[in-house]
């Protein structure tokens, strides 16, 4: 079955829709020795060739599905090369069966939370259009106060130097004073849009995570600078969010610095004989006991005061953007 060329080189991963659109206009992409124009059908059987370089046929028709989700931290950045020479999202990865990660929007160099990573160009173009209105939910901490009017203003829109943008909900999610932290859903990627709307309200911006994008949620074990791959029914639904058909996603066999590994927990020991059902455990007796008489008695030790427990914005209600 015949497909537009940049549709199959997007879902081969070898690069963006719009990327792929920009290379086809300069004349990069050949088929069958003939340079490619935007909409040509490509079927099985044709040769492709990207700046001079042949495409695999296995890579363009049978190319595996993998989804890495990847927590960011704060100080790193999402291009593939930093002139600066900071850390890159990408050296964090494992290397993939075929083609090469592409990010799913991104994130600035203080913002941390969840990016998600595919080898499918033509599922990371329908999740980043703007047409579909994805949700990207943020937990947000501020510094200034915010009445519940300048929370509506936020909801209705405020103008931005690149045009109008707001949120498409917005919930206090916990926290006091300067800890003060937010949940805000923006159905948008521009950049920087989440900081730029709190500062056109004059409240800054001291700390912001993203929790969630689309139907895919961060999974609390998963800590910054690790990834984890996503699989069956959960790489199904990101699938079916998008529009697109899913099929049998390949693992990721390679680990790394970021992978999770699953590890059963160590059992816990005591010194203190376990109690069996009727009888009471025999205690060995403290070498202060003895001397005192009294080994036959554990001296009960004080109590310790509870600490307070630490707000946790990862852990505040889930919001919806969409109706």
């Amino acid at each position: 079955m015949a497909e537009r060329i940049q549709k199959v080189l997007a879902r081969a991963g070898y690069g963006s829709r719009r990327q792929l659109e920009t290379w086809i206009e300069q004349g990069k992409v050949t088929v069958n020795g003939v340079a490619a124009s935007l909409g040509d059908q490509l079927k099985e059987g044709d040769t492709v060739k990207l700046d001079g370089k042949p495409c695999s046929p296995k890579r363009l028709w049978q190319q595996p599905q993998q989804v890495l989700l990847y927590h960011k931290p704060v100080g790193e950045v999402c291009t593939r090369n930093d002139p600066e020479g900071r850390r890159t999202i990408f050296q964090s990865l494992p290397a993939p069966e075929q083609g090469r990660w592409v990010s799913v929007g991104r994130l600035d160099l203080n913002t941390s939370g969840l990016i998600i990573l595919t080898t499918d160009g033509e599922l990371a173009n329908q999740l980043m259009h703007p047409s579909n209105q994805m949700d990207r939910e943020y937990a947000v901490r501020v510094l200034g106060e915010v009445t519940p009017e300048m929370m509506q203003q936020l909801r209705d829109g405020v103008m931005l130097e690149d045009g109008e943008a707001k949120f498409a909900d917005i919930q206090e999610s916990g926290g006091e004073g300067a800890n003060h932290w937010y949940h805000v859903v923006i159905q948008e990627g521009r950049n920087r849009e989440v900081r730029r709307l709190w500062e056109a309200i004059g409240v800054q911006v001291s700390r912001l995570m993203r929790l969630r994008y689309g139907p895919v949620i961060m999974p609390n074990k998963l800590k910054p600078g690790r990834w984890m791959a996503l699989e069956g029914k959960d790489l199904d639904n990101l699938y079916e969010e998008a529009g697109l058909k899913s099929n049998a996603a390949a693992a990721v066999k390679k680990t790394g610095r970021g992978a999770i590994r699953s590890t059963k927990p160590a059992e816990k020991t005591s010194k203190w004989p376990s109690k069996k059902p009727g009888a009471e455990a025999e205690k060995p007796a403290r070498s202060s006991d003895r001397k005192a008489g009294t080994s036959d008695e554990r001296p009960k030790r004080g109590v310790k005061k509870a600490r307070p427990e630490k707000f946790n914005p990862r852990k505040a209600p889930r919001i919806r953007g969409r109706d």
